[in-house]
């Protein structure tokens, strides 16, 4: 038969497989912070950087475009650059079907033609060619994003002055009143909403203290965080201090239950409120140094009691036998054990 390993002692773990564990723990919370990040930037990047570039693109191109139609002759060819209004312009390619040429100023048609690359053919449009003047020159990634960061935090101050105030605060609960009334929406739009209020509106609920407490039933411990006094009528019915604390649940603290216990029931625990987060976050398993049990601690301890135990026998047995003598000697004498060596006097008296 093969052996059991001693009860309460951990398996043995391959080297190797130890230290790839121990590596991948490591570099697991800043890569995902990294792709995190990432996914953000290119969501905001395709979802809303990319069409509001386009809508100031073609604005751009509708306010600064300069293009001259002149009608392809039956017979013969159009100059490559003519003036006109006392401006120099050049001819671009020709689809085969084009009944008309377009012209667009030289500085234009300079530009785009110079950031061409390889194979790439000068296009055939006029708006085309606008376009990649406008990317060319305004639309730069370096002027691009500080812009749209400026704008997109200009708004959002906008807006929220705006939902402060009496109307804005009309129009938006009529627009969740709307969207609670669909059926598949409200759910996703509830969710989200609790985990947008919870980070980023200023919430009235402040922590005060992580206490913990037999929830919900005895022997049964579970982490909370105390806001408040509760109400007096609950305290006058349980005749003494009580507590409003929140049970959060994981791993989403902003959900949970509000209970009153009593201030005696409750354990106050050596916890900030970030770290208690980060305890229900991880279901538990992100516990602060100083929180961490040692494995094994109690065992040393308890040999170490059993060590003790036994040289106290030991002592005793070492003690010389008694005198003998009356009952009240032995009486006094027993006392004066309890008393200390000042009343063994008064014994022998």
């Amino acid at each position: 038969m093969t052996a059991k390993p001693p009860t309460g002692t951990r398996p043995h773990t391959h080297p190797f497989r130890r230290a790839v564990l121990r590596g991948f723990a490591v570099i697991l919370p800043p890569l995902l912070t990294v792709v995190i990040f990432v996914w953000i930037g290119s969501t905001v990047n395709q979802y809303v950087l990319q069409p509001v570039t386009a809508g100031v693109r073609e604005m751009l191109v509708l306010v600064a475009s300069d293009i001259q139609r002149v009608d392809q002759p039956a017979t013969g060819t159009l100059p490559r650059q003519r003036y006109f209004d006392d401006r120099l312009y050049q001819i671009l390619p020709s689809n085969d079907d084009a009944e008309t040429r377009q012209y667009v100023p030289v500085h234009v048609y300079r530009r785009v033609a110079n950031q061409l690359h390889g194979d790439e053919n000068m296009p055939a449009s006029g708006r085309a060619v606008y376009r990649q003047y406008v990317n060319l020159r305004f639309l730069q990634p370096q002027y691009v994003i500080p812009m749209f960061v400026c704008v997109f935090v200009l708004i959002l101050y906008l807006l929220g002055k705006f939902l402060a105030a009496g109307i804005g605060r009309f129009f938006l609960i009529s627009f969740e009143r709307v969207v609670n009334r669909l059926p598949l929406i409200r759910n996703v739009y509830g969710s989200v909403k609790q985990v947008t209020d919870f980070v980023f509106s200023e919430s009235q609920v402040e922590y005060t203290r992580v206490v913990a407490l037999e929830y919900p039933r005895k022997g049964v411990w579970s982490l909370g965080l105390v806001t408040g006094e509760s109400m007096l009528d609950i305290s006058s019915a349980a005749n003494e201090p009580v507590l409003s604390v929140l049970i959060p649940s994981s791993p989403m603290p902003v959900t949970g239950y509000t209970i009153t216990i009593k201030k005696s029931e409750a354990l106050d625990l050596n916890l900030t409120i970030d770290q208690a987060f980060q305890f229900v976050v991880s279901c538990g398993v992100v516990v602060p140094a100083h929180q961490m049990q040692i494995r094994g601690s109690s065992q040393p301890n308890d040999e170490a009691a059993g060590s003790s135990q036994l040289e106290d026998t030991k002592n005793v047995s070492r003690l010389p036998p008694p005198e003998s003598g009356n009952g009240d000697d032995q009486s006094d004498r027993t006392d004066s054990g309890k008393a200390g060596d000042s009343a063994r006097p008064v014994a022998d008296t």
